[in-house]
């Protein structure tokens, strides 16, 4: 408890300094945060134009597909919000030996790391992600009791730490590699599939955004739960939780064993 309370402190004094630094350029953080809000927008309309042709895609509807497009938004808002700075490791702190002051400081590296730094263009995505729910949920076309409930906030921060989790994972190559962006760009962006039914994807995309890269277990599978009643919910929410849970301890194991042999710059 007492460490817990320690970190909070520690949490505190790192965003305070962290927006100290935000105010200073007030106009960055509104473009950052109106490009995406307007990307979001993009996919939505995207899918506008998809229906016109195709009424119904793989047997899910047009309020369909938008509910699974604004439940995939959430996590990853989360995810984008919170630990933004992984991918500050994977570009060019181990490369260039700004790794060095987690490495002196007495305190955990990996809450080093996501404590340093918020992301405020995050806020785009959550806000696109919270209205398509809403908007979902007065259509009729969402399954609302207390157990639905329940489930979705589980599953909103189950699948939030899968993304933190394959952020971490490849970012952590980097103390191999030393750049890992490029290999965490494509990983991070198979997100994208996500968005939609997997059914609508060839075996091998399936495969791999369910077992390998697990974003599957993200958005289409959960929503699924809240969309039809006859989805079971430990296959669905259940099988994220403990997706998330599995992924994220090996990230971690391999993120502290990148930590052992980080050789800061130099000869």
């Amino acid at each position: 408890m007492r460490t817990l309370k320690r970190y909070a402190r520690l949490y505190k004094v790192f965003i305070i300094q962290f927006f100290k630094s935000l105010v200073q350029s007030k106009a960055d953080f509104i473009i950052g945060l109106c490009g995406f809000f307007f990307t979001q927008i993009t996919g939505i309309a995207f899918l506008y134009l998809v229906f016109e042709q195709i009424p119904v895609l793989a047997d899910w509807s047009l309020d369909q597909l938008i509910f699974i497009y604004g439940f995939a938004q959430i996590p990853r808002g989360i995810d984008h919000l919170l630990t933004d700075n992984i991918w500050m490791v994977a570009w060019w702190q181990v490369v260039n030996g700004q790794f060095d002051r987690y490495m002196l400081r007495p305190m955990n590296l990996f809450l080093q790391v996501i404590f340093e730094k918020l992301q405020p263009d995050a806020l785009g995505e959550l806000l696109v992600g919270t209205i398509l729910l809403v908007s979902s949920i007065g259509k009729g076309i969402v399954i609302v009791d207390a157990a639905h409930v329940v489930a979705f906030v589980i599953s909103i921060f189950a699948g939030a730490l899968i993304y933190t989790a394959v952020k971490l994972l490849f970012a952590s190559f980097a103390f191999w590699m030393k750049i890992s962006g490029p290999v965490l760009q494509t990983a991070y962006e198979l997100a994208d599939f996500a968005k939609y039914p997997t059914e609508i994807y060839a075996k091998g995309v399936r495969f791999l955004i369910t077992w390998v890269i697990p974003f599957g277990f993200v958005a289409y599978l959960p929503a699924s739960y809240f969309l039809k009643t006859d989805v079971n919910v430990f296959a669905t929410v259940g099988a994220e939780c403990l997706i998330s849970v599995v992924l994220f301890s090996v990230a971690y194991a391999v993120f502290t064993l990148g930590t052992h042999v980080y050789e800061s710059a130099g000869n």
